[in-house]
């Protein structure tokens, strides 16, 4: 769970904005690490046998950090939505950016096997992506969850950006399409891979104005 904080949203509970929740991969990471710890551990008591201590536990450390290091740090990073305020922690810090007074907002579409669709904030040197989809060849895929799609509209819909007011329609009829379960070709964010895809780019593609316009 993510904890609010009471100088945001006055007393309004966070919402995640994960794509998955850390909550469902949390124990698979704790387990990663502590597999990983295992390895590291039992390879440096192999070492041991042949090396001097210092080099076995550097052997350890070696084989066995990386990984622990890598897992702790997923499930530190969580993101959350607090009024019109996005959360985002890493292992390091947490970045803030109020949505109402982003100067950029843009939808971007990385097209792959596995295509994601996310927005991106800018609010002056801070920068943020906040993921919104990500969709197969095959047809399925994940897509953020109804009240986290409801509650970043709003955030949207105050700002006083043009492109802010598009987005938050975009993500309404988003919102709505899910809502009534409609099938995968009838939800804008789909729609949206399908045009960039046929387009036949390899690299991220940001969605004009005119077409997050005409999807929502």
């Amino acid at each position: 769970m993510v904890e609010a904080n009471s100088g945001d949203g006055q007393g309004v509970p966070p919402i995640g904005l994960d794509l998955v929740a850390p909550e469902v991969y949390a124990p698979m990471l704790r387990r990663l690490a502590l597999a990983a710890g295992g390895i590291g551990i039992g390879a440096g008591l192999l070492s041991a046998a042949m090396f001097a201590w210092p080099i076995a536990v550097a052997v350890g450390v070696v084989v066995g950090a990386p990984t622990v290091a890598y897992s702790l740090a997923l499930r530190r990073r969580r993101m959350w939505l607090v009024g019109n305020t996005i959360h985002a922690r890493t292992v390091f810090r947490e970045r803030r950016i109020e949505v109402a007074a982003a100067t950029g907002v843009e939808v971007l579409v990385f097209p792959a096997r596995l295509s994601r669709i996310v927005l991106r904030l800018t609010a002056g040197p801070e920068i943020q992506t906040i993921p919104l989809a990500m969709y197969t060849d095959a047809g399925s895929g994940r897509e953020l969850h109804l009240l986290g799609l409801r509650r970043l509209a709003d955030a949207l819909a105050a700002s006083e950006l043009a492109a802010a007011v598009s987005v938050s329609a975009l993500l309404v009829q988003q919102l709505r399409a899910e809502a009534r379960d409609a099938t995968l070709t009838e939800r804008p964010l789909y729609r949206a891979v399908q045009l960039v895809r046929a387009k036949d780019y390899i690299s991220p593609i940001v969605l004009s104005d005119r077409e997050v316009a005409e999807l929502g």
